[in-house]
């Protein structure tokens, strides 16, 4: 019964347009652990223990509260299903976490450490290195270029289709960007592999998000981007911010010009809404510079009208 129920909620979302797969996950997890106990509904105490085995706070709070969203809408229903309370396991206290902006040093020096993975001969250094110059160049999501096949390459640009918003958009390439994309693709060709996904492993299938994050996580602790296992430091997802921020940097240094660049950046990168793009931009040395020269124009123009 509690499988069915959890079926039938998973399917409504799904219906209305949502992926809903960590949430799926999730609730597949809850239902396993609670119907091993016994359980055909939800019980406040059943979800807090599933919830508690989470190894961190905002885990154990995000695990309950996602048991909590499908009781209540199980309750109309049913009137056993038990909804815990939202702050049963504490409050939340988010904290934005501050990107690593990259360097283009320490851009070129992770492609660099990515074409010399193994094995030698082999597509894997030439995919991983492409891999991530591509979401370096362009500030692709992971999630994109992982699902981009290679009649998605065309000579405008990539054609995204695997949209976080379910809309696809051309993305243009420099040339640089291209031959690189070429060059790749003249390696993968050599695989023989029925599969059209560009990125692909030595098996000819492309690989896990938890894979190529596994690979990157390694070469950055190589290159001292990050610390041990368990300690904070640069991101794959800190790529897209930098493409954000670095964008910005070479903007022409004019309120009107940055506004139309903002517009065209949040297409780019594939956003919904322009204010979507703010949340990627953070405060650089350089963007420093241009607000400082912009605040002293201005006081000394307000300074000559009085």
């Amino acid at each position: 019964m509690l499988s069915a129920d959890m079926a039938r909620y998973v399917g409504l979302h799904h219906s209305v347009g949502f992926k809903f797969r960590t949430q799926h996950g999730l609730l597949k997890s809850f239902t396993a652990f609670a119907e091993a106990h016994g359980d055909e509904f939800v019980r406040i105490d059943r979800a807090l223990d599933w919830a508690a085995q989470a190894s961190s706070p905002p885990q154990r709070r995000n695990r309950l509260l996602e048991v909590r969203r499908f009781a209540l809408a199980m309750r109309p229903e049913d009137a056993r299903y038990e909804a815990p309370a939202a702050d049963a396991l504490g409050r939340a206290f988010y904290r934005r976490r501050i990107a690593h902006i990259y360097s283009p040093a320490e851009i070129a020096h992770l492609i660099q450490e990515a074409a010399r993975l193994g094995p030698v001969g082999s597509v894997r250094p030439k995919m991983y290195a492409t891999l991530f110059g591509l979401l370096a160049a362009t500030g692709l999501r992971i999630s994109e270029a992982l699902a981009l096949r290679l009649n998605d390459v065309t000579e405008d640009g990539l054609l995204i289709r695997e949209t976080k918003f379910c809309k696809s958009r051309l993305v243009p390439l420099h040339a640089t960007t291209q031959q690189a994309l070429n060059a790749y693709i003249g390696v993968r060709s050599q695989l023989g592999t029925v599969d059209d996904s560009l990125f692909v492993s030595i098996c000819g299938r492309t690989p896990a998000y938890s894979t190529v994050d596994a690979v990157f996580l390694k070469l950055a602790r190589s290159i001292g981007l990050r610390g041990d296992p368990g300690q904070r430091g640069a991101r794959i997802h800190d790529l897209r911010h930098s493409f954000a921020v670095r964008s910005l940097e070479q903007c022409q240094n004019c309120g009107d010009a940055v506004a139309r660049h903002l517009v065209a950046l949040s297409t780019y990168l594939g956003h919904a809404h322009a204010t979507d793009t703010y949340w990627y931009l953070q405060a650089t040395p350089f963007l420093m510079e241009q607000i400082a020269d912009v605040s002293e124009a201005l006081h000394q123009n307000q300074g000559r009208v009085a």
